[in-house]
């Protein structure tokens, strides 16, 4: 699927976004990552996974988006709804592409915003953004970005429930691939082909782990070491559908549980479930998480869920910190975690969406018993 949504989406997004530049008095917004220019455009690439070439988006306070971009894009560019493509051969350490940028900037008339908040970056190099502000004025973007991001369109939202439906049916058939005596590594392999067959595009994300009555991080590569009778797998998958990801994990015990292991299970299950009757509309993101805590305890993990989107992971996080209020259209995550023993830890995580009336889930549920492998 080429990810693109049909135009009315994208012009509705363009007319939000020059709303809110027209409020805080901008000229442009200069966009330099893939998902802010995906978010306008609809281009979609793994040619991303590149650092060699930058990419770039002008979205002005009137008229449509101009994409400055290597010539090796111009055709897939062509492919979107975007009429003004300026490009150049790339790479060209001396312009790559900067005097096409400041020409287009100046054209705006007014300040520039740059995303410059939590979790914004800026791809280029730095002495090419130099050479840029010394030519315009650049500022902040007043998380007009953030802002448009945070709310997914019902269209947007389909596409996160398919790839959760997706994941769901591979995690379905784990005991195909996960039984006493197969290397972890082996069934991360194997899981990320059940992903495949079932229909993601990629699988740009796996994580888990596995140790007797839990795991020590949730982070680690997989190693071969063989699953034990007493083990906790946990698959975490992060697959894409049509440009956006689900993020979601299951638990299986390798024979039958310890009366401890089943217990953490069962407290996770009953934190996720509180976290969701916290999610309304009009609570906050530190609420949710607070919901939850009382139940587990937070841990090290930092945070008990997040945002999801066209990023693995996106703004709000469920932290003591983040009073962003939730409201219809919010994709997050749920994840809470337990400690089992000393140095071993459960995670349990589920996908939701806000609603006029309350949350939705929108990944398969987990079953409320620890399975049994």
């Amino acid at each position: 699927m080429s990810g693109r949504f049909d135009t009315k989406e994208y012009r509705a997004r363009l007319r939000r976004a020059q709303k809110l530049m027209a409020d805080q008095q901008l000229g442009a917004l200069f966009l330099t990552t893939e998902p802010e220019v995906r978010y306008f455009t609809g281009f979609l690439t793994r040619f991303w996974e590149s650092p060699t070439r930058p990419w770039f988006l002008i979205v002005p306070a009137t008229g449509e988006p101009v994409a400055v971009i290597p010539s090796i894009g111009a055709a897939l560019m062509g492919k979107t709804w975007i009429s003004d493509i300026r490009c150049w051969s790339a790479p060209d350490p001396s312009d790559d592409g900067v005097s096409l940028v400041i020409d287009a900037l100046k054209e705006t008339g007014g300040p520039v915003g740059v995303p410059k908040g939590h979790e914004s970056h800026v791809r280029m190099p730095l002495g090419d953004l130099e050479r840029i502000a010394q030519a315009v004025d650049l500022t902040d973007d007043r998380g007009i970005i953030r802002s448009l991001r945070e709310l997914k369109s019902p269209a947007e939202i389909d596409r996160i429930e398919t790839a959760c439906q997706i994941a769901g049916r591979a995690f379905q058939r784990v005991p195909e691939i996960a039984a006493k005596g197969v290397p972890l590594a082996q069934v991360f392999r194997d899981f990320q082909r059940l992903c495949l067959e079932e229909g993601a595009d990629w699988v740009p994300y796996l994580a888990g782990g596995a140790g007797p009555s839990g795991y020590d991080d949730v982070i680690s590569p997989a190693t071969d070491r063989p699953l034990n009778t007493g083990d906790v797998l946990m698959l975490d998958t992060g697959l894409v559908h049509a440009g956006y990801f689900c993020d979601f994990d299951r638990n299986w015990s390798i024979g039958k549980p310890a009366p401890a292991t089943r217990a953490a299970y069962g407290k996770l299950i009953e934190a996720t479930r509180a976290g969701f009757e916290a999610a309304k509309p009009g609570a906050r993101a530190c609420d949710v998480f607070q919901a939850m805590d009382r139940i587990v305890g937070s841990g090290d993990a930092g945070r008990l869920g997040h945002g999801l989107g066209m990023q693995l992971t996106e703004w709000p996080s469920l932290i003591p910190a983040d009073d962003t209020e939730l409201r219809p259209g919010m994709v997050l995550t749920l994840e809470p975690g337990i400690q089992t023993q000393a140095r071993r830890i459960l995670v349990h995580e589920e996908n939701i969406v806000i609603t006029e009336t309350g949350a939705r889930m929108i990944s398969p549920p987990a079953p409320g018993e620890l399975p049994v492998l």
